[in-house]
């Protein structure tokens, strides 16, 4: 039975690619596959001005486009950004969306590899792009970005990888299976499979994701109040709740599992070697990770930096923790991260 958990329709203010039948890197088939996507600015001429900017965990384009602005970074005076939509966002093709008898338990699961080849293949059959000036993203998006320039060197003149990593590190994977199973406890996950609306799950994926997804120091300063919150348990419900609790569970979890499984080398092109994949990368590479992150580390893009050909490491000076790479209350944290990424840009 289909669960109207959350709209799976899509915006009047975006489009959609069809992408047909895929098979997938685990050998599955995803039938009648879509990605949808909006798009900001003007392809130019010589379409050397594409900005690629893929959405994070549970986030549709409305959530991350406030990071597109002129005289910003992302600057649609200057550039064509196209925001993909990732699989499983409730937006492009995921298990809330995904008809008979791809449902359930039978969703064929997507990993990173296989949305920046459909993402690619959407660029050259669209629009005739085969090389993209950047791909800028945040956490799962930021792992996006790394994916695109791994597997397409010669496609990708740059990356910003903002709170994010090569690969899924061990306890990024323990602090996901804890999020996950505080959702799949709820009595309404029976055999692999949502039967009605998660409440108690959603309470309680929500407040153990605040947990990581911000520092201690943003906890004892009490800096939630600067978000209208008038204590601590009504920002846990006003913040975390209810930001899960607008998605369809199913789709959280798919999510979740390409996330753990996030690693550039893990395809036949590498073969598990991540330092040959590392080595591979040919664009200018710029990693911001948050300096109070709690699961994506300062020092795990310090140890990717020894096997990068051109790279940059430039942690984010904030107490917002893994939030501070999406500055959407934050004026200095996006400050730090446009300026960074403008020279990027101009080399």
């Amino acid at each position: 039975m289909k669960k109207d958990f959350a709209s799976a329709a899509v915006a009047s203010d975006s489009e959609v690619f069809q992408a047909g039948n895929v098979v997938l890197q685990s050998g599955r088939t995803f039938r009648n596959m879509s990605i949808v996507y909006k798009t900001f600015g003007t392809l130019n001429a010589d379409r050397s001005n594409v900005i690629v900017y893929p959405t994070s965990y549970s986030a549709q384009h409305h959530d991350t486009q406030f990071m597109v602005s002129e005289g910003g970074a992302l600057d649609p005076s200057k550039y064509f950004i196209v925001i993909p939509n990732l699989f499983g966002n409730g937006l492009s093709s995921s298990p809330s969306n995904t008809p008979w008898p791809d449902v359930g338990t039978r969703y064929p699961d997507v990993t990173y590899f296989d949305a920046v080849h459909v993402q690619r293949r959407m660029l050259a059959e669209l629009w005739g792009i085969d090389k993209v000036a950047l791909v800028y993203g945040w956490s799962m998006g930021a792992m996006q970005a790394y994916h695109w320039a791994a597997l397409f060197p010669d496609a990708v003149e740059r990356i910003a990888v903002v709170c994010g990593s090569a690969r899924c590190a061990p306890h990024n994977k323990v602090f996901i299976e804890g999020a996950m199973h505080a959702l799949m406890a709820d009595p309404a996950y029976r055999d692999g499979v949502f039967t009605e609306r998660p409440v108690r799950g959603f309470r309680a994926m929500g407040r153990v994701y605040a947990g990581w997804a911000l520092s201690q120091t943003f906890y004892r300063e009490e800096m939630w109040r600067g978000l209208g919150a008038s204590s601590l348990e009504d920002y846990l419900v006003t913040s975390w709740e209810s930001t899960f609790a607008r998605r369809d569970p199913a789709d959280l979890l798919a999510q979740f599992r390409t996330w753990q499984s996030g690693d550039i080398s893990a395809n036949d092109l590498y073969g598990g070697d991540l330092k040959k994949a590392l080595g591979a990368i040919r664009a200018r590479v710029l990693l911001m990770p948050g300096d109070h992150d709690l699961y994506f580390q300062v020092d795990d893009n310090r140890a990717e930096m020894a096997h990068l050909r051109n790279a940059e490491l430039a942690p984010i000076p904030s107490v917002w923790g893994h939030r501070a790479g999406n500055p959407v209350n934050q004026p200095e944290d996006r400050a730090f991260i446009e300026t960074r990424v403008k020279t990027l840009l101009a080399t």
